[in-house]
């Protein structure tokens, strides 16, 4: 991704914060309450479980997750970023879903908390640890800037294929973005 749409998603973030307000309970114009990114992703309000119908899930964790899907399902055919996947993709390509259920949680667990959710805790490593491999042996080298480029626009396409608005694709850029030095190690 070249640095004029990233400079663009970030953007769109600053400018996002300034439209994210709404009122309160009481309708009371004078007292602005500032919506979450969490909550503008569908917040607490329960919802079915597509995966399972009998499970409800809150939508901004949905909203999330099914990003986070798509996110890795674009990443695995992106020749560009996916040999630092190939442990996760041979388990894939041998059935074993392991592997990837416990990637979708910790990154959806990690943005729920990243963009403003109290419901959940992020128990995975953090961002530099992930990334290196010398401590997490699923990662098959370390990652460059045009690397961490090419995820952003892979995390870009997997937010379109699940209709989220260009402003809060904006703001989930430059949370991501507020990670580049944790994530690029080389």
């Amino acid at each position: 991704m070249k640095k004029a749409p990233l400079l663009m998603l970030v953007g769109l973030a600053i400018a996002a914060s300034f439209v994210t307000q709404s009122c309160n309970k009481n309708d009371n114009p004078s007292t602005p309450v500032v919506l979450t990114l969490y909550d503008s992703l569908g917040g607490t309000a329960m919802v079915t479980d597509p995966t399972n119908s009998a499970v409800k899930i809150e939508a901004g964790r949905l909203g999330i997750r099914s990003v986070v899907d798509s996110t890795i399902f674009v990443i695995a055919a992106d020749t560009a970023i996916n040999p630092y996947f190939s442990v996760l993709l041979s388990e894939v390509g041998a059935g074993n879903l392991s592997g990837f259920q416990e990637l979708s949680l910790n990154l959806t667990d990690f943005f729920c908390v990243a963009t403003g959710s109290k419901n959940f805790t992020y128990k995975g490593l953090n961002m530099t640890d992930a990334h290196n491999p010398a401590t997490n042996s699923r990662m098959n080298g370390k990652a460059a800037g045009d690397d961490f480029d090419a995820f952003i626009a892979d995390l870009v396409i997997g937010a379109h294929k699940n209709a989220i608005p260009d402003n809060l694709i904006g703001r989930i850029g430059a949370i991501v973005e507020t990670l580049r030095s944790q994530v690029v190690q080389m």
